[in-house]
């Protein structure tokens, strides 16, 4: 074999090995547009509208609010010890009950925000939280059941979380947990499956990554890896036409799994390639308003991951992140559109017209119908905004939720918050079964 054929193979093995998932850069203002929609919720301190996912997004973007952040840090410190620790009030009586108890997932992000910040849980303090975060994936444990054929009380999207936010502070996690999620990957047939959704698959991953870099759970080595790849061909394949993963709002998340990841053939690059050509006129429409989405998208624009979280890098210059200019009023078109909401799933079944301002929300629709009479709704407060609970007195049970759908039966991709719908429009809630 002569030396260029030689040096050919080299150079093509070379290549290979370095296929990386990677983005096409977006302007900074774009980034700074996105980072500017954090800040208002950066002002709202009370206990109910905290949310660690803020502070993680922002300290692994490229972005940074300076005093803003740190305030932000201190009051998620306050509530989630007083929640969990059980302060006591003046005359000595515990007053944890009083307090607003956090989700595992919300516990999870919480750690994962001390870690952003350079920090490690340590001292009886930190080991209560450890025990804590802990104790709920043993209950979700319990209720997946020995035989695997119950589901967790949340979802296996916090299941993984948990575990990834226990094994960046350098907390082992029990194989028996470890082995459930496994069970849950290995045996899924489809990302089409509620349980196991392209952005719960890859929290799964980014939680193994985590494990395995570590060489935690060294006796599931070889499952943990295996999973780990079966993750990445999964979400690979869940690429749509137009390049998401699964959808538009799951697509950060997968970015962040195969950031971490490399394939041979250069596939990697294609397919991320694709997906951020798929994201920037999406970002630049608007689409991305949530809190929790955007906490995921704006460390993929900075080629991070909640991987990075391992080995945060706290030193590192970002870009100081003012408030948006406020431009001089402009009169803006109050004119009213007409959506039609209908609930199939109650009897007698329920179907009415409602009037609007032109760029309400659904939940801005929903409330109108209720101030209008003969339609109740119910919602409950999580990461990704209101979840809609119940709809004229009828409360979605275990295994149960209220889809939300509009023309020939499409599901919406957005919560009743984000959506935004258009005049003329049929919304359909409807009790579904997962």
């Amino acid at each position: 074999m002569g030396p260029l054929r030689v040096l050919l193979l080299l150079l093509g093995a070379l290549g290979t090995l370095a296929d990386r998932c990677e983005i096409p850069e977006v302007d900074h203002k774009v980034v700074e547009m996105l980072g500017q929609h954090l800040l208002p919720w950066m002002d709202r301190l009370s206990p109910e509208q905290l949310d660690p996912s803020i502070y993680v997004g922002l300290r692994l973007s490229s972005l940074q609010a300076e005093a803003k952040e740190d305030l932000y840090l201190h009051h998620l410190k306050v509530h989630f010890q007083q929640s969990l620790l059980g302060p006591t009030s003046h005359d000595g009586e515990d007053s944890s009950d009083f307090q607003i108890k956090p989700s595992m997932g919300q516990l999870a992000l919480y750690l994962l925000a001390l870690r952003a910040n350079c920090e490690f849980i340590w001292g009886r303090k930190g080991d209560r939280l450890v025990s804590q975060l802990k104790w709920f994936l043993e209950d979700e444990k319990r209720a997946v059941g020995h035989d695997h054929k119950g589901k967790p009380h949340t979802s296996y999207y916090q299941y993984g979380l948990a575990i990834l936010a226990l094994c960046v502070h350098y907390k082992r996690v029990h194989g028996s947990v470890v082995g459930k999620l496994l069970h849950a990957v290995e045996h899924s047939q489809s990302l089409n499956q509620d349980y196991l959704s392209v952005d719960t698959a890859a929290m799964a991953g980014l939680a193994f990554t985590c494990l395995k870099r570590f060489n935690f759970n060294h006796e599931q080595r070889e499952r943990i890896t295996l999973a780990i790849r079966m993750v990445q061909e999964k979400i690979v394949r869940a690429q749509t036409p137009e390049g998401y993963f699964g959808n538009i709002y799951s697509t950060p998340l997968a970015l962040q799994l195969l950031m971490t990841s490399s394939m041979s053939g250069g596939r990697l690059s294609t397919v991320c390639h694709k997906a951020g050509n798929a994201l920037l006129p999406s970002i630049q429409d608007g689409a991305f308003q949530n809190v929790l989405m955007l906490s995921q998208l704006l460390p993929v624009l900075n080629h991070k991951s909640y991987s990075d979280l391992i080995s945060p890098d706290c030193v590192a210059l970002r870009a100081k992140l003012e408030p948006a200019k406020e431009t001089p009023s402009q009169v803006h078109d109050q004119a009213s559109i007409m959506v039609t909401l209908n609930v199939s799933s109650v009897f007698p079944p329920y179907k009415r017209s409602i009037s609007v301002l032109a760029g309400s929300s659904l939940e801005d629709v929903l409330q109108k119908a209720q101030e209008l009479g003969g339609f109740t709704y119910g919602t409950q407060d999580t990461s990704w905004g209101p979840y809609l609970t119940s709809v004229m007195g009828k409360e979605a049970r275990e295994r149960e939720f209220w889809q939300l759908l509009h023309e020939s039966d499409m599901p919406l991709q957005q919560g009743i918050n984000d959506y935004i719908p258009v005049d003329g429009e049929t919304i359909e809630l409807r009790l579904v079964n997962w």
